[in-house]
Parts: C-alpha cells; sequence; structure tokens
C-alpha cells in the first residue's frame, strides 16, 4: 500500500522525493475525484444548455474599476501565506522532509518569503486591474452560463463535503472523539465518504436554488460524475489501505477467479496508512493478548475482503451505466432519482461483508450507520423517482447560441 505519494513514486520508479510526503494517496485521490466529477458535471450542463434545458442569467458587473482595497489585501494574505511556508521548507527541507504534513500544520515558516511573494500577489493584482481599467467604470450586464456555475459548486462541495465527511466520521467514533477531539479534528484520516457526499450535495443544491439554477437539471446533471467521483475515491481508499476494507476472507479463492490476482478475493493490506496489523480484536484484554508490532507484522494477519476496490469497480462502471442513460431519459430528476437508487443498492450489499460502527441492532442483524444511510438513499431514490415522474413534461426551448 501507498500512504503516500511519496511511497508509490519510490515503490514504482525507483525514486526518492521526499516532498511528496506531503500528499497521502487518499487526498490524492479525492482531489481527482472532484476534478472528473466538475468536468462531467460542466459538460452535461452544456449540453442541457444547447438543447434549451437550462438558460444563462444575467448579472450586473462593474467593468474597468480600479482593483479595491479588499482584492489586494486578499492577494497579499495568499502571497503571504505561500511565500511564508515556500521558503520556510526549502530552506530547511533536509529537516522537514521528513515529516511535512507536521511543518504544513505547524507555524513554521519564513518571513521574508511571505513578504515577497505577498507584495508579488499585490502587484500583479494590481497590474491586471489596471490593465482593464477605463476612465469612467461602466455598470454592464453579462451572460453566466450554468456551467460557469460549476467551478463554484465544485469548491463548496469540496469545503462541505469535508467538513460532512469528518463530522460523520465523529458521530461514528464519539468515544474515540471524547478521548482526543483536538487530535480527531486536525487529523488528516478520518474521513466518512457518505457524510462529505451528503452535506456537499446539500450545499451544492442550496447553491443552485439561490443562483437561480433550474433544481431537477442541475441534480441530473451532477448524478454521473458523483457516480464516478465516489468510484475514484474507492481507488484512493484501497490504495492508501485506510481501514476501509471487509471483515476477514479466509475461504478459498473461487476457481472462477483464477486468472485474477490472489488480492482481488482476500489480501492483507501491508503499510496501510493506519499501521493497523490486527484490526478485529475488539476487547481489551484480547486485544493486548493478540495484537501484533506493527515493526515485525506490517500488514494485517488475517486477509480481509478488498471492499474498497469492490466499490471502485462498481461505481466506475454504474458511471457508464448513467451516462449512456442521461439523454435517453427525458424526465428531469429521474437520472439522479436513479443514481441514488444505485449508490443506495451497492453501498447496501458491500456493508455485508464489511466491518463498521454498529448503529442499531434488529434482533441479532445488526445496521451499520453506512447500511442506514444507504437504506434511506433507496427510500429517497423510489420517491424520487415516483415524484418527478409525476411531474408535467418540460417544453424544450429553442438551443442557446453559447453552448
Amino acid at each position: 500500500m501507498y500512504p503516500t505519494i511519496y511511497d508509490a513514486v519510490k515503490d514504482l520508479f525507483g525514486i526518492s522525493l521526499p516532498f511528496l510526503k506531503i500528499l497521502q494517496s487518499f487526498g490524492f485521490f479525492v482531489a481527482i475525484a472532484f476534478l472528473v466529477a466538475g468536468y462531467f458535471f460542466a459538460k452535461e450542463l452544456r449540453r442541457k444548455e444547447n438543447e434549451g434545458l437550462v438558460h444563462s442569467t444575467f448579472r450586473k458587473v462593474l467593468k474597468g474599476e480600479r482593483a479595491t482595497q479588499s482584492e489586494l489585501i486578499t492577494n497579499g494574505v495568499l502571497g503571504f501565506l505561500i511565500g511564508y511556508k515556500l521558503l520556510g521548507f526549502i530552506l530547511n527541507y533536509s529537516a522537514i522532509s521528513e515529516n511535512p504534513r507536521e511543518f504544513m500544520m505547524s507555524a513554521q515558516g519564513n518571513i521574508f518569503g511571505g513578504l515577497v511573494l505577498g507584495a508579488a500577489f499585490v502587484w500583479m493584482r494590481y497590474s491586471e486591474k489596471e490593465k482593464q481599467r477605463l476612465p469612467e467604470p461602466k455598470l454592464m450586464e453579462v451572460p453566466y452560463h450554468p456551467y460557469e456555475h460549476v467551478s463554484n459548486m465544485t469548491l463548496i462541495a469540496a469545503v462541505a463535503g469535508l467538513l460532512g465527511a469528518k463530522l460523520f466520521h465523529i458521530l461514528e467514533n464519539l468515544s474515540d472523539f471524547i478521548a482526543n477531539p483536538g487530535g480527531m479534528i486536525f487529523s488528516f484520516s478520518g474521513l466518512t465518504m457518505y457524510g462529505g457526499l451528503i452535506v456537499g450535495g446539500l450545499a451544492v443544491i442550496f447553491y443552485a436554488r439561490r443562483n437561480g439554477l433550474p433544481f431537477a437539471h442541475v441534480i441530473d446533471s451532477c448524478a454521473p460524475g458523483l457516480m464516478l467521483a465516489y468510484g475514484v475515491g474507492r481507488i484512493g481508499c484501497h490504495v492508501a489501505g485506510d481501514g476501509d476494507w471487509g471483515i476477514p476472507n479466509t475461504a478459498t479463492k473461487p476457481s472462477w477467479l483464477h486468472a485474477l490476482p490472489d488480492w482481488i478475493w482476500s489480501y492483507n493490506y501491508p503499510n496501510n496508512v493506519n499501521k493497523e496489523c490486527n484490526p478485529y480484536i475488539q476487547n481489551t484484554a484480547e486485544y493486548l493478548q493478540c495484537h501484533c508490532n506493527w515493526q515485525n507484522t506490517p500488514y494485517l494477519v488475517a486477509k480481509v475482503y478488498p471492499t474498497a476496490f469492490y466499490e471502485a469497480f462498481v461505481c466506475i462502471s454504474l458511471f457508464f451505466v448513467l451516462w449512456s442513460l442521461r439523454k435517453r431519459i427525458k424526465t428531469p430528476g429521474v437520472i439522479f432519482s436513479v443514481y441514488l437508487i444505485m449508490n443506495g443498492i451497492e453501498r447496501f450489499f458491500i456493508e455485508q461483508i464489511r466491518e463498521n460502527t454498529v448503529l442499531f441492532k434488529i434482533g441479532t442483524y445488526t445496521v451499520t450507520q453506512a447500511m442506514f444511510i444507504a437504506i434511506c438513499l433507496l427510500v429517497l431514490g423510489i420517491t424520487g423517482l415516483i415524484y418527478f415522474r409525476r411531474q408535467k413534461p418540460e417544453v424544450t426551448d429553442t438551443p442557446s447560441p453559447h453552448a
């Protein structure tokens, strides 16, 4: 496993680049997930605008004004922070390279680098505005296409999704949070995928409604990209070995899988980012007796189902299904409802071979937080399917010339 991009580059190419230790593998794949989701989201909004299903809005913009004080201060602060950390990292590379993440979270840096880059950022902003400056600033109405909102919605989803992922992880592990609240809040690990999906999704929906974007078309447009992003994120879980693995799998590999690598059936996640070697020992006494030493056993003692890999494969496959359906299904809101149903079914069944925090029990049957959310998504998807199909079909306008 590759906890950081440094580990991957060193193992695959034999090159040691210590500064890459700052890039965690999971975070790297999450960043890619946001990029691909944004790309397909914008692509679908462009298509819908071209077909007259969504339309541009108009905004009043003051053209030709000089740089404002707030713009210069914002750019100066941003430049200072980047320069402060960057030059500090370069000048103390040998000492910091072993643990760059600790340096990034600390107050260490170089004041000279901060001042120089801060001043450069202020000058660049000032120069840019001066080139566009008019003798008399003009208030103009400019079109704002639906796809131009995607960068804002992606940023909002990223911030809200991160907060949601951390919040749901805390709720799922309250005892650990009470024991060490600061460590859990500021840790780079400990994120719940569904928390990010739910909170990030709600934030995007709120933004869309505030900006007059048609709700049903927006959620339809983002559905395929969300499915793909979920699959890409799960690749990050698998590559890093972040604990989103399944229960121990001691069964013999089926004959129909003989052509595939053994790790697809059961895997011990060597060098996983959590440094776990025996995660399924729950009792304190049993844990102390059976827990292994990470230095001697840097892998799971019992091989487990690689459920993150299974989810990545299934969700990326479902993306192609949704992408192929998007033009065939004409009723707004239905594609997103189908996405919710697919996501709920996929996660419900994968939970059958995963060990997760128990939310409640029904007799001897345990229900995890992820399983409960999956059921809610399934019900919500079916409800949405019924609701949207009962709505009056929309009349398609003349295609927009700005698509």
